[in-house]
């Protein structure tokens, strides 16, 4: 019911496996994998704890062959398995018993395997096992390529639903979430796989943001921006990449380029509009109140000069009111009562808390 591969990467030592099937939530069952361990798929009539049970023997130092072997030695079932490992070393273990649905098979490469089962079309795990060794790219791209080659063989005879993608570090960092190069699982989709490259191309958005907040707390702002500038670029929909980037451009003192990015957020939400107010208050934003004033007005006409473009507009009289004092602009509505502008740093006004998103970036 479901086709997979196990793989580690030669040059890196990352391990990987990926998985799509007819069935919802694949993800959690089939594949498991450890930074400087190893990876495991465990499918067909799938018994789950051959991913951790694998995975402790492989810490243990035992091969990927030798753990198979004991763990299909110990199972009754074993002729509707299918189960396939790699280890730290890049060793290869597959099993596809007796009585898996057809078509079901296997096929091994250098540090890589692939298998299927209730396939279509018994060229499946082939197909896969070219596109794997004829993908350009890191892992996670070329485990990708892999679960599309199985699509364009006609995939499992019941059709599809859910997909995963796990790659672990060659080493552990003894961080949990620094281990994990990507986690990322489509539990129930029409285009499980196409879901699966489309969040994939998010994540790397996304990686490109963490770099650009790492060299924004090293004070490298130029380089910090041209990050954000490309991983907005990669996901010019994204409304939080837009965001960022454009608290970035304006912490940076370009509030004319922030402009039109901080609009495009505010247009899906007006959420960020007063998620841009709270800034300052946690050190991730210049502590101006003008700025933020002119950057959380409703439309970019409300800041634009006439002919310039480049201040507010002049105020409107307002309608005297008999025996009473002219009322207050609405709050929000106009620029708020002048005082010395202080200068917008080229670097947020203090650095976060040791723990916290650093400067320009994205908390959450």
């Amino acid at each position: 019911m479901t086709y997979s591969i196990v793989a580690r990467d030669q040059e890196t030592g990352e391990l990987g496996v990926a998985v799509q099937s007819h069935f919802f939530g694949v993800g959690s069952l089939v594949s498991w994998a450890e930074a400087g361990v190893g990876a495991v798929a465990t499918q067909s009539v799938a018994e789950p704890a051959y991913g951790p049970r694998g995975l402790d023997l492989m810490r243990s130092g035992k091969s990927a062959p030798e753990v198979l072997h004991r763990l299909l030695a110990d199972d009754p079932q074993e002729s509707v398995r299918q189960v396939a490992m790699v280890d730290r070393w890049g060793r290869v273990a597959v099993h596809t018993g007796g009585k898996c649905i057809a078509a079901a098979g296997h096929r091994v490469g250098d540090q890589v395997t692939v298998q299927a089962n209730m396939m279509a079309r018994p060229t499946v795990w082939d197909a896969m096992l070219r596109a794997y060794q004829s993908a350009e790219g890191d892992l996670c791209e070329r485990l990708v390529s892999a679960l599309e080659a199985a699509e364009g063989e006609g995939g499992d005879i019941r059709g599809r639903q859910s997909a995963a993608l796990l790659v672990v570090t060659a080493k552990p960092t003894g961080k949990p979430l620094e281990d994990k190069r990507a986690d990322l699982r489509v539990d129930d989709h029409d285009q499980p796989v196409a879901e699966l490259r489309r969040l994939l191309d998010m994540k790397r958005a996304y990686d490109r943001v963490d770099v650009a907040d790492e060299l924004a707390a090293r004070g490298d702002f130029e380089a910090a921006l041209a990050e954000y500038s490309a991983a907005h670029r990669s996901q010019p929909d994204n409304a939080e990449l837009a965001f960022w980037h454009g608290v970035a451009l304006a912490t940076g003192g370009r509030e004319e380029d922030a402009r039109p990015l901080l609009e495009r957020a505010y247009a899906e939400h007006d959420g960020w509009r007063e998620l841009l107010r709270r800034l300052p208050a946690s050190g991730l934003f210049p502590d101006d109140d003008e700025l933020v004033a002119r950057l959380t007005r409703s439309g970019q006409t409300d800041f634009a000069s006439p002919g310039e473009g480049g201040g507010p507009p002049p105020a409107r009289p307002a309608e005297p009111t008999p025996s009473a004092p002219a009322r207050p602009p609405a709050e929000g509505g106009g620029p708020p009562p002048a005082r010395p502008a202080e200068p917008a740093p080229s670097a947020p006004a203090r650095p976060p808390a040791e723990g916290g998103p650093p400067a320009g970036g994205f908390a959450g």
